[in-house]
C-alpha cells in the first residue's frame, strides 16, 4: 500500500479535554483524530470527504508542563462613550487565569492512505500548526513510502483501535473526539481509542478463540527493534 508519510516538529502544542471547561486545561497526550482531520484541511485549503481516508501516527514529545494562561471575557462598556467618532468603542471584561497543560518539543509521524496529497503537504495553504492557533509546526518530511501488510511487527507511540485493549495491557484507552461535522453545526463525534507509549511487540499480543488478526502494515524505512519492524494499525474518521 502506498501512503503519504508526513513529519511535523513544533515547540509547544497542547490538545484540551472538550469536557473541562473552567478552573484547567489538561492536555491529550496525543493529538485527537478530530484534530488531526483540522490540521490536513489546512493544508489542503478545504474540508474534505472523509470517507474512505485512513490514517495511522505516531506521536511523541519530551516533557509536559503546566502554565497560567489568562481568557478576557470581554463585554460593551455601561458608561458613558465620548461623542467624538474618532474614539473607539470602550470595551470591558473579566479576566480568567487557568492552569494549562503544555507539551514540549512534540513530533508527529502522520500516514494517509493519499499520496496524491504530496503535494498539499509541501506547499500548504494555510500556516501549519497542530493543537492551539499559535502551536505553530515544520514539515520535516514529506514523501510517498510503500507499506507491507505484517503479522510480525512492533508498535510505540501511537493510537490504536479501541479492540486492542484485550491484545494488550501495554497502553490505556482514551475517550476522544474523532470527528467534528462541520456542516450540521460542528456535531461531535467520540470514539475510544487505546493510547500507547512504550514499545510492544505483536508477538505478545493476547490472541483469543475466534478473535480476527490483527491489520497491521510494515514501515521498512524506519529502525528494525529486535528482528520485527515497525508496524502501524490505521484508523478513519467515519465509521468502517
Amino acid at each position: 500500500m502506498k501512503v503519504l508519510k508526513i513529519v511535523a516538529e513544533g515547540f509547544t502544542t497542547s490538545f484540551r479535554y472538550p469536557h473541562f471547561m473552567m478552573g484547567v486545561q489538561p492536555t491529550y497526550e496525543m493529538p485527537p483524530p478530530a484534530t488531526l482531520y483540522g490540521h490536513v484541511a489546512s493544508a489542503l485549503g478545504h474540508w474534505f470527504d472523509p470517507q474512505g481516508v485512513r490514517f495511522a501516527l505516531r506521536f511523541h514529545y519530551q516533557r509536559k508542563v503546566s502554565d497560567v494562561e489568562t481568557t478576557l471575557l470581554l463585554k460593551g462598556s455601561t458608561g458613558k462613550m465620548p461623542q467624538d467618532k474618532r474614539y473607539p468603542k470602550v470595551l470591558e471584561g473579566n479576566a480568567n487565569p487557568f492552569q494549562r497543560e503544555i507539551l514540549f518539543f512534540p513530533r508527529l509521524v502522520l500516514y494517509l492512505n493519499r499520496p496524491d496529497w504530496a503535494a498539499a503537504f509541501r506547499h500548504p495553504r494555510y500556516a501549519v500548526c497542530l493543537g492551539r492557533s499559535q502551536d505553530l509546526f515544520t514539515y520535516r518530511q514529506v514523501e510517498v513510502v510503500e507499506l507491507e501488510p505484517t503479522e510480525q511487527a512492533y508498535l510505540e507511540n501511537t493510537l490504536l483501535p479501541y479492540d486492542y485493549a484485550r491484545r494488550t495491557g501495554a497502553g490505556h484507552t482514551v475517550l476522544m473526539p474523532r470527528y467534528l461535522d462541520y456542516a450540521n453545526r460542528r456535531q461531535p463525534t467520540f470514539q475510544r481509542y487505546v493510547m500507547l507509549h512504550r514499545r510492544v511487540h505483536s508477538r505478545a499480543f493476547l490472541q483469543f478463540p475466534g478473535d480476527p488478526k490483527p491489520e497491521l502494515w510494515a514501515d521498512s524505512t524506519e529502525p528494525v527493534r529486535r528482528g520485527d519492524p515497525l508496524g502501524l494499525a490505521f484508523l478513519s474518521w467515519t465509521e468502517e
